[in-house]
């Protein structure tokens, strides 16, 4: 079957994927095309220039051809190649997890901040990640803390299954594990880190979200109630009795909520410590509070 791209050299069939994108209105078209094009043929950068004069075989500009046409309806390009880095590792995603998103990686930073400043406590740490997703923050928070151990809940079994599959392809199997429980009703601490990326958006809200967060993200992991701070009232009263004295809460947040965030820290006894962390647009992304010691 003859495709738009079919008898095109490489440099030509990314040069007509691009524009393909831009009538779309496809805001990165020219890095979308570049690895989507990449992962048809197996290439990365380097080999796209390189190689490029040679001509796509007919199964490459048909792969090629359905890659551009999921993508020309909005579907991200992470969840047409079913992988997304995130923290400088590749993550395997599901159709019951949210794509990581360079914004999430603030929460990665804030809390390796809080545990490098923790006193030494003569035992292995222990980490929770309440709606652990794809696994994302909390195996990101394993590879940089090479002696912890870490706890990983969600409601969706799919989404577990997910998080082992990347906690294994990691080498992270073996620190690791993975509980079906609603936030963190099935946990038993200490823990001397707790880290979530919730579901925060306002249910009205969901409809304005663009095409390819509200038609590809599973709605579970966005929807926050009414007012966005469900998933809050519920994981903060039980992160707090399940911290160890000392032990830290970060959480994600959305644009405008960190004060309402810091208001339910402060309710269940949580120290607001230090302001929250911005991402790189200047939002108060990562949240974070601290169990007292008695």
């Amino acid at each position: 079957m003859r495709t738009p791209f079919t008898g095109q050299t490489i440099e030509n069939a990314r040069r007509a994927l691009a524009a393909q994108l831009r009538s779309a209105d496809v805001e990165e078209a020219e890095l979308d095309a570049r690895i989507l094009l990449g992962a048809v043929l197996g290439l990365d950068l380097t080999g796209l220039i390189t190689q490029a004069a040679r001509s796509l075989t007919p199964a490459e500009a048909s792969q090629l051809a359905r890659y551009a046409q999921r993508r020309v309806v909005g579907e991200p390009v992470a969840r047409i190649l079913g992988t997304k880095e995130f923290w400088g590792l590749p993550f395997q995603l599901s159709d019951a997890t949210l794509v990581p998103r360079p914004d999430t990686e603030t929460v990665v930073e804030l809390a390796l901040e809080i545990f490098r400043e923790r006193p030494a406590s003569g035992r292995p740490p222990r980490i929770a990640d309440i709606g652990v997703g794809s696994g994302a923050i909390l195996l990101a928070l394993l590879h940089e803390i090479p002696d912890a151990f870490g706890v990983g809940t969600d409601v969706s079994l799919t989404a577990l299954g997910t998080a082992k599959a990347n906690a294994t392809a990691l080498g992270l199997a073996d620190r690791s594990a993975f509980i079906a429980c609603y936030y963190a009703a099935a946990l038993a601490g200490p823990f001397d880190l707790i880290v979530s990326n919730p579901p925060y958006i306002p249910s009205g809200d969901i409809a304005n979200l663009s095409v390819e967060v509200r038609d590809y993200d599973p709605r579970l992991a966005l929807d926050g109630g009414n007012d966005g701070f469900d998933a809050y009232r519920a994981l903060i009263p039980q992160a707090a009795e399940l911290l160890a004295p000392g032990g830290a809460l970060v959480v994600e947040a959305g644009q405008g909520q960190a004060r309402g965030i810091e208001t339910l820290m402060a309710a269940a006894a949580l120290e607001v410590e230090r302001p929250p962390k911005a991402d790189l647009a200047g939002v108060l992304r990562a949240v974070s509070a601290r169990k007292m010691p008695p």
